[in-house]
C-alpha cells in the first residue's frame, strides 16, 4: 500500500514537472524578447550558413500577429475567389461591414517623405538605352502606340478616391507603425495629397476599363523600383495553386506573389512533361510583363525580377510554421526549403540558395476581390489536362461557330480580347490558359487581365500549334493589333531586339537566352501567316475588326497584305 502511494506520488511530480516545462517554453520567447530589445544584431546575407540552426526565427510572440487593422487588405493576385488567403489564414475574407472600413482605409491612405522622393526619383529615372538609337523608344513613338483613351466616367474608373481626406497614423491602431516611428524607418505622415500614396496604391487608382495602367506611367517605372529595393516585413504561402508561391508584405504595405527560381536560363522542359506538370519559371513571368507592354496590351500586372536573400528575407520574417519548418541546409551547405503545395514541394525538389541567395518574380497585387471584385471565367479553347483525352476544340473544326453563338462572345469585344490573348500565349509557348478574369465592375466590356504566365517560355526548339487554334478557327483579329503584329516584324524594330532591351532593365538581366528571342520572332512571323491565310479565304473586313476609328467614321481601305 505505501508503494502505491509513492507511485502515485511519483506520478504526480512527473505530471507538476512537464506542466512547469510547458509554462517555461511558452514565457520563453517573451523573456528573450525583453532581452533583445536593446539588441539591434541581426542576421546578415554573409553569415556563414552553418550557424543557421542556432538562429530561432522570430516567433508570433515576438513579432505579434496582425489583427485586422493591420492586415492590408488591398490587394490580391491570384484567380481564385480566396487567393488572398495564406497557408495559416492570416488574412480572412471581410464582411459587408468590413468593405466599408477598407474603402476609408484605402482613402486615407498615403505615404512618408521618404516614399514620395522615391517617386519623384523613379519618375526621373530615364530607360536604359532610352537615346536616339533606342528601338524601345522609337517603337513607343509611333502612332499606334500614341492612341488617346476614350474620356473616362467614373464609371470607367476602378476606384473613385475622396484625395480630400488624409491618413491619420493614430488611427491605424498598430503599435507597429509608432515603434517604426521611434526607429526613424516609416512615419507615415498626414496632410498629403493623392499624387504622394505608395506606389501600389497609385497603380490601384490608375485601373479603369481599359487597360491596366496607362503608357509611360512613371507610377509603374517607380512600382518595379519598389518590388526590388522595398524591405520585406512579412512572409507567407500562398494557399491554392500546383507549385510554391509566396505572398511577400513590404514595408510600406505592399504586397507582391513571389516565384522563386526552379529552373535555369538554358534548361528547356523535358519533351515528355505534360503541360498542367511544366515547372513554373520565374523568369517566365518577369518576360511576359515585358511582351505584354510591347504589344501594348498592358494587361499583366506589373513583375521585376528580384535576389533574396532566404535567410534575412524569408526564414527570419516568416510567420507560417508551416513554411518555416520546411527549412534545412543541404549537402552543398546551402540554405534551402521546399514549403507545402501540390507538385514539386519535397526535398527532392526543394528551393536552394548559393549559399542563401534565390533568384525570383515579384509580380505586384491587384486590389482585394473585397474592394474590387473579379470575375473568373473559363477559357472556351482551355485544354483537358488529361493525359488521353482531348478537349472538343481539338476535334471539331467548327468549334468557334459555337463559342461566338456563346455571351459574352456574341458581342463586344470579348472574341477579339481572346485572339489577343491567343497571340500573347503562342508567342510564349505557353499552353497553360484555362481561365482568365475580367474586372466586374466594368461587366462584360472590358479587358482580360493576363494573369500566371509562369509555364511560359519553356521550349525555345518547339512552336506549340496548336496554340492558335481560337486564331485559326476564328480568323478574327483587332486591327490595331494586326497593325502593330506587323510593326513589331519589320526590320527596324524586330520583336527579339525590343524584348532584349526591355528585358536589360532588369536587375536579374539577361531573363531570356538568344534562342528564346529568335523564337519569338519565329513566331511572330508564324501568327502573320495564319491570318494572312484567313485574309485570303474570308477576305480582310471579314476577319480585321478595325478597333482605330470612333464609330460613324469612314473605314480607311485596307492595306495591301
Amino acid at each position: 500500500m505505501i508503494l502505491f502511494r509513492k507511485f502515485r506520488v511519483l506520478i504526480l511530480m512527473v505530471f507538476l514537472i512537464a506542466c512547469s516545462m510547458h509554462i517555461m517554453i511558452d514565457l520563453l520567447p517573451k523573456l528573450e524578447r525583453r532581452t533583445n530589445s536593446a539588441c539591434s544584431c541581426s542576421h546578415t546575407p554573409s553569415e556563414d550558413p552553418q550557424n543557421w540552426g542556432k538562429h530561432r526565427p522570430r516567433s508570433a510572440l515576438e513579432t505579434g500577429w496582425p489583427n485586422k487593422h493591420t492586415l492590408r487588405i488591398l490587394q490580391d493576385f491570384s484567380n481564385e475567389p480566396s487567393s488572398n488567403l495564406s497557408s495559416h489564414s492570416l488574412e480572412k475574407i471581410t464582411s459587408a461591414g468590413e468593405k466599408t472600413e477598407a474603402l476609408k482605409r484605402l482613402e486615407r491612405y498615403a505615404t512618408n517623405g521618404d516614399d514620395k522622393k522615391q517617386v519623384i526619383e523613379a519618375a526621373a529615372f530615364k530607360r536604359d538605352g532610352a537615346d536616339k538609337g533606342s528601338r524601345l523608344l522609337a517603337l513607343f513613338e509611333h502612332p499606334l502606340y500614341k492612341r488617346p483613351l476614350p474620356t473616362l466616367t467614373d464609371e470607367d474608373t476602378l476606384f473613385n478616391v475622396n484625395t480630400d481626406i488624409r491618413f491619420d497614423p493614430k488611427a491605424a491602431d498598430n503599435q507597429e507603425w509608432h515603434g517604426e516611428e521611434k526607429d526613424g524607418e516609416f512615419a507615415p505622415t498626414g496632410g498629403l495629397s493623392s499624387d504622394s500614396y505608395p506606389n501600389w496604391l497609385r497603380f490601384h487608382i490608375g485601373i479603369n476599363r481599359y487597360e491596366l495602367y496607362s503608357r509611360h506611367s512613371p507610377v509603374i517605372d517607380a512600382m518595379l523600383k519598389d518590388l526590388v529595393t522595398q524591405r520585406i516585413t512579412s512572409v507567407a504561402m500562398k494557399s491554392g495553386g500546383t507549385q510554391l508561391k509566396l505572398i511577400l508584405t513590404f514595408q510600406n504595405y505592399g504586397q507582391a506573389l513571389f516565384k522563386p527560381m526552379k529552373q535555369t536560363r538554358e534548361q528547356e522542359t523535358p519533351p515528355d512533361f505534360f503541360y498542367f506538370s511544366d515547372f513554373e519559371r520565374h523568369n517566365a513571368e518577369i518576360a511576359a510583363y515585358h511582351l505584354d507592354r510591347i504589344l501594348d496590351f498592358r494587361r499583366v500586372p506589373p513583375v521585376a525580377g528580384r535576389l533574396v536573400n532566404m535567410t534575412k528575407e524569408i526564414r527570419d520574417v516568416t510567420r507560417d510554421k508551416k513554411l518555416w519548418k520546411t527549412f534545412f541546409i543541404s549537402p552543398a551547405n546551402n540554405i534551402c526549403f521546399y514549403g507545402e503545395c501540390s507538385y514539386y514541394c519535397s526535398t527532392e525538389h526543394a528551393l536552394c540558395g548559393k549559399p542563401d541567395q534565390i533568384e525570383g518574380s515579384l509580380a505586384a497585387f491587384l486590389p482585394d476581390l473585397s474592394l474590387a471584385k473579379r470575375k473568373t471565367w473559363r477559357n472556351p479553347w482551355r485544354r483537358s489536362y488529361h493525359k488521353r483525352k482531348k478537349a472538343e476544340w481539338e476535334v471539331d473544326p467548327d468549334y468557334c461557330e459555337e463559342v461566338k453563338q456563346t455571351p459574352p462572345y456574341d458581342s463586344g469585344n470579348r472574341l477579339l480580347d481572346i485572339m489577343d490573348m491567343t497571340i500573347f500565349d503562342f508567342l510564349m509557348g505557353n499552353m497553360d490558359r484555362h481561365h482568365y478574369e475580367t474586372f466586374e465592375k466594368f461587366g462584360n466590356d472590358t479587358f482580360i487581365i493576363h494573369l500566371d504566365n509562369g509555364r511560359g517560355f519553356g521550349k525555345h526548339s518547339h512552336d506549340e500549334v496548336s496554340i492558335l487554334a481560337p486564331l485559326s478557327q476564328c480568323c478574327r483579329v483587332k486591327r490595331s493589333t494586326h497593325l502593330r503584329l506587323q510593326l513589331l516584324a519589320r526590320e527596324e524594330f524586330q520583336l527579339s531586339a525590343l524584348m532584349e532591351e526591355s528585358l536589360r532593365r532588369d536587375t536579374l538581366a539577361p531573363i531570356l537566352i538568344r534562342p528564346h528571342l529568335e523564337a519569338m520572332d519565329r513566331r511572330l512571323r508564324l501568327v502573320l501567316q495564319v491570318l494572312a491565310d484567313c485574309i485570303e479565304k474570308e477576305g480582310y473586313v471579314g476577319v480585321v475588326e478595325d478597333d482605330l476609328v470612333p464609330e460613324g467614321t469612314p473605314t480607311p481601305p485596307a492595306p495591301q497584305r
